[in-house]
């Protein structure tokens, strides 16, 4: 039997909010008790050119409710805006990406097969299937953004380890 786009997409993308949700609390405890100015994680990157933490967590989520939204319209192009500047306003926009992946439905999803889809970006234009799209391009982009917050956690001190960056596993039942 083959695997639906749901299975496929929405499974890996809710496993990945809530590992970008698990850094974010993890890596703002751990700037409580370092008594840190929070704007100072917030704001931290492993190389100057690179994009900070928070621009890290709120492009899980773009890549996840964005890409969502961007398939229903057809067309996707990146929020440029900046991230949320505190926590709160970080953990927001993970919770309201979550409740997006909550209400997709398999039937939505396989009815989306096979469709037209263009990401948009500057001078690029880039044609897709909707599946192509989610799983070729948003999939890889959630996971790349979610283990660049790792890395920017893990280089400043925050514990954490391989099974915080899995998080939530899906595992055989009974």
């Amino acid at each position: 039997m083959p695997i639906s786009l749901h299975a496929a997409f929405v499974p890996s993308g809710l496993q990945m909010l809530g590992t970008a949700r698990h850094l974010l609390d993890k890596t703002e405890s751990w700037c409580a008790q370092q008594e840190c100015d929070a704007s100072r994680i917030l704001e931290a990157r492993l190389i100057e050119d690179m994009l900070p933490f928070s621009y890290q967590i709120k492009s899980v989520a773009e890549h996840t409710a964005g890409a969502i939204a961007g398939v229903r319209q057809g067309v996707y192009g990146p929020d440029l805006s900046p991230p949320p500047g505190t926590f709160d306003g970080l953990r927001e926009k993970l919770d309201d990406a979550k409740a997006v992946f909550e209400r997709l439905t398999e039937d939505e999803m396989e009815e989306w097969m096979g469709r037209d889809m263009r990401f948009e970006f500057k001078t690029t234009r880039l044609d897709f299937t909707v599946e192509d799209f989610l799983l070729s391009f948003s999939q890889p982009n959630f996971y790349f953004h979610c283990s660049a917050a790792y890395s920017i956690a893990r280089h400043l001190g925050v514990e954490i380890g391989k099974t915080d960056f899995l998080g939530r596993m899906r595992l055989k039942q009974g």
